[in-house]
């Protein structure tokens, strides 16, 4: 039996947070991530980092600031597929999420901030909003993560979803939170899909360097081998894709 799950950015993005999600974290606010993922020429990708660093990033950083959003972020195709860059910004509620969209094109435009450099380098994207259903944080965003991050994106049995969020509470999250600390994992997070394509959950975590990250997920791994449960999410979940992303900006 092999584990299909470990738990990073993005999303985000990033994005994506030490505890199973008991009552108490339940009741804490929710935590909704719109994510851009983008396709970039990847001659001109750095590029596209400056343009964010310097021309969105003081929008996005007034934003959280004055409450319109929880936090942004930009993320950086380390290892993985076709996506070569994420944008992500986070709200408490899909309105709040949608409404800082329109206010933060507003505070780009008075900025007089042009976007046509960057959209001739990432020209394509996909769209995703995620909603945090677990976590080191209780949220999708954890108050303190790694510089990178690994992000599976799975495809899942719609029918039996449920299952698989009570199969990560329940038996993943304590191997998870075994594994956070000092040299260890950051964060880790799950998160559902809302709004997007193809793929229906969001595992992630965050550590402090591409190799702790992966020793860490060989470990949750070998901790979940043996396990009756791991196999029935696997049954559930069944296919994945794989990002390592490196964690370029992130507000908080």
């Amino acid at each position: 039996m092999r584990v299909f799950l470990s738990l990073a950015a993005m999303v985000p993005l990033m994005l994506a947070t030490g505890s199973a999600m008991g009552q108490d974290e339940e009741a804490e606010a929710e935590s909704y991530v719109y994510a851009s993922y983008f396709i970039c020429d990847v001659t001109r990708q750095d590029r596209a980092d400056e343009l964010i660093k310097t021309n969105s990033a003081p929008v996005y950083d007034a934003a959280v600031k004055d409450g319109t959003i929880t936090g942004w972020g930009w993320l950086a195709h380390h290892t993985g597929g076709k996506w070569r860059r994420v944008q992500y910004h986070s709200a408490s509620s899909m309105e709040a999420l949608f409404a800082a969209q329109a206010d933060i094109q507003a505070a780009m435009e008075k900025a007089g901030v042009d976007n046509d450099e960057f959209g001739s380098i990432c020209g394509m994207h996909d769209d995703y909003v995620w909603k945090g259903v677990a976590g080191s944080g209780g949220n999708l965003l954890a108050t303190s993560r790694g510089k990178v991050g690994l992000s599976d994106y799975h495809i899942c049995k719609m029918s039996k979803e449920g299952d698989a969020v009570e199969l990560v509470k329940n038996v993943f999250a304590p191997v998870y939170n075994d594994h956070l600390g000092e040299g260890k994992l950051s964060s880790w997070g799950w998160s559902e899909h809302i709004i997007g394509g193809k793929y229906r959950r969001l595992a992630t975590m965050t550590a402090e360097d591409v190799p702790t990250l992966l020793k860490m997920r060989a470990s949750i791994f070998a901790a979940l081998q043996d396990n009756d449960d791991a196999d029935k999410f696997t049954e559930i979940c069944g296919s994945h894709s794989d990002y390592i992303w490196e964690i370029q900006v992130e507000n908080p």
